[in-house]
């Protein structure tokens, strides 16, 4: 293992293949620059290696990050989302795009044809003022069956947003009201986005790139995006699914991370329903002594991925994990951290079509005082989980039982 290497990072061998590094590390005082600083409020605020990290909760405080870093942008914006709707708060993003499209930023929007429900109106809208938008796989209409279940997947379930080479976002939220706080209006779900200043941000970039070419989206103006080298800091790196090579990129990394835990695994996600590998070795954990704790959503928008998660409680209540379902509002949230030092903040799913199929980007983070962050997190959000107990799950009604059964049949379509 490499020296640099942390230690939860994959094995050369068994880890997604690397990506070249640039040969000379920027400083920090060229990477976030004080007089340019986002300003907006954070769970929490970090240097971790090359990069600026803001750890940002629910769209509270994730909305207003991404407006300032928009409102910011003097060359380019690079935006991609699984849901974008036309409702408050997509007007929002719709106006701060347009606004920096007409200042003359070259401004690429990226919405997923099944995720997103947007009217012809407002997508000329945003052509008319200069924002390329262009929808990811749209579903055509066909007599021949096949052809039209064939376009539903992959699906883009990317999250991911980068102004001017140097600023991105990841997590779980979308473009909707559904993610706006109580007080502006929304439903205010429950959710995680991470904001990075620093050279990953060219990273991610290079992947919304990758897939703009493939979804038939204009020429980009070269010049304007910088071409310096990727993921060069340990510290901090951008995992994605792709298209075609990478679809287990997320989930290599979610292995190797478990089979190295010694402490503790800490899970939040909104949809838990992981491949049978992925779940055998969370019981492995747990059984060898790791404090493996998993957070779902009790309150959610697809009760049948709740039902289907349930039918595989059993095996790891009998292992020795924790499960807690979150009540209140929806839980959307992906994250994970481990052993206080491995974290990950992105738009994974940690169920079938995010770990085989659609295109995600994550963030991995090794680093003490993030990871502490992210605990801190997973402890406040204990306060509104009920623990479900080997008791409470054994005692279930029979109509659960039935109900669970036949939505984990269901499973890679979940």
């Amino acid at each position: 293992m490499s020296r640099d290497a942390g230690p939860l990072s994959p094995r050369p061998s068994g880890g997604p293949s690397s990506i070249p590094q640039i040969d000379v590390m920027p400083s920090i005082e060229a990477i976030v620059h004080s007089g340019e600083r986002l300003l907006s409020p954070a769970f929490s605020d970090l240097l971790v290696g090359y990069h600026r990290l803001r750890l940002l909760r629910d769209g509270e405080q994730t909305f207003p990050a991404m407006l300032e870093a928009i409102r910011r942008a003097r060359s380019t914006i690079c935006f991609e989302t699984y849901i974008l709707r036309d409702d408050r708060t997509g007007q929002r993003f719709a106006e701060a795009l347009m606004d920096r499209a007409r200042a003359g930023v070259e401004v690429n929007l990226l919405y997923d044809a099944w995720g997103s429900s947007v009217s012809n109106e407002f997508v000329r809208a945003l052509r008319a003022a200069g924002v390329r938008a262009v929808e990811f796989r749209p579903i055509r209409f066909s007599f021949q069956s096949y052809k039209i279940i064939r376009q539903l997947a992959p699906r883009n379930h990317r999250k991911s947003l980068i102004v001017d080479n140097n600023t991105a976002f990841t997590g779980g939220i979308n473009i909707a009201d559904d993610y706006a706080s109580v007080a502006a209006g929304g439903e205010g779900w429950r959710d995680t986005h991470l904001c990075l200043e620093g050279p990953a941000a060219q990273e991610m970039q290079y992947f919304f790139l990758r897939t703009w070419r493939k979804a038939k989206g204009d020429p980009i103006d070269e010049p304007r995006y910088a071409h310096l080298g990727r993921r060069p800091d340990h510290m901090v790196r951008v995992v994605t699914s792709d298209m075609r090579k990478g679809r287990t990129s997320i989930r290599d990394w979610y292995r190797n991370a478990i089979d190295r835990a010694q402490k503790r695994i800490y899970i939040t996600n909104a949809y838990f329903l992981p491949t049978l590998r992925l779940l055998r070795e969370l019981q492995q954990a747990a059984r060898r002594g790791v404090d493996v704790r998993i957070m779902v959503a009790g309150t959610t928008d697809v009760t049948a991925v709740l039902l289907a998660s349930r039918s595989i409680y059993g095996r790891l209540l009998e292992a020795g994990a924790r499960m807690y379902e979150w009540k209140g509002r929806v839980l959307h949230a992906k994250t994970a951290v481990f052993d206080g030092h491995w974290a990950t903040v992105g738009s994974s799913n940690l169920d079938q079509q995010s770990l085989r199929l659609n295109l995600e980007s994550n963030v991995i983070v090794e680093d003490s005082r993030f990871a502490g962050a992210m605990e801190a997190m997973f402890q406040q959000d204990l306060e509104h989980c009920d623990e479900i107990t080997s008791e409470e799950w054994r005692d279930r009604p029979l109509w659960q039982r039935a109900a669970s059964w036949v939505a984990y049949l269901f499973r890679d379509w979940l």
